[in-house]
């Protein structure tokens, strides 16, 4: 992680632990930088990037406040960083389908901007929120950016050890979401019926240089989630 995301980790677990309620005006730039030990510069970064979070809001002239927290249970759409960071009050675990090491086709090149046949890792988890199936996710990496990666890795999270492993500076994503009823297969993997309803999220993840790694297409069990976005 950047020393900016690392400062920001640690004001967001400071609002958390001390359960800061919504108004709270936190220290000023110039306090913070002294108190991190960093330029302002950083910190201005590490704040900018909460309250992309809905951590906190800026008044101008007036200073930084906590903004209200969100509901639990709720998976922030905001987010980039996988589930753990807007669930961390859950138990997430999951359970590995398949994990493969395969050669990208026209349509996977396409969607995570790659040569066809660059050597990608293919990773199918149903993933669990207190023990209930809480989506099906079929997942894509770049092996150039992901050299190492498997089937026990797969099993914990893989953003966590993106980031502390491998020191991947995770920046955006583009998110593509639609409704349509389950077929069979799904409907099995999630428990469900076959034409129950679902989301679908087709998600593209980027490093913070802009460069595409990681392409997901997650299918959510309707009973078991509910989300969260802020504007």
């Amino acid at each position: 992680m950047l020393k900016y995301q690392i400062i920001a980790n640690e004001i967001e677990d400071n609002i958390y632990s001390n359960d800061l309620p919504q108004g709270t005006k936190l220290p000023t730039v110039e306090n913070l930088a002294s108190e991190y030990k960093v330029s302002k510069s950083t910190i201005v970064k590490a704040i900018e990037s909460l309250v992309s979070k809905g951590i906190v809001y800026q008044l101008q002239g007036s200073g930084i406040f906590v903004r209200r927290r969100n509901r639990s249970g709720y998976i922030d759409l905001n987010i980039t960083q996988g589930f753990t960071t807007s669930l961390k009050e859950f138990k997430i675990t999951s359970k590995v389908l398949e994990f493969n090491l395969i050669r990208a086709d026209e349509e996977i090149s396409e969607l995570i901007e790659c040569n066809i046949n660059d050597e990608i890792y293919l990773v199918k988890r149903l993933r669990y929120i207190d023990d209930e199936i809480m989506c099906y996710e079929e997942a894509y990496y770049k092996k150039s950016i992901v050299p190492y990666l498997t089937k026990e890795i797969a099993q914990g999270s893989i953003f966590e050890y993106l980031q502390t492993a491998l020191n991947l500076n995770i920046g955006f994503s583009d998110r593509y979401l639609h409704l349509e009823k389950l077929d069979n297969n799904h409907a099995n993997l999630l428990d469900l019926t076959p034409n129950d309803p679902a989301m679908i999220v087709l998600e593209q993840i980027y490093l913070s240089s802009g460069v595409c790694f990681n392409v997901s297409k997650l299918v959510y069990n309707y009973k078991n989630t509910q989300f969260f976005l802020q504007s």
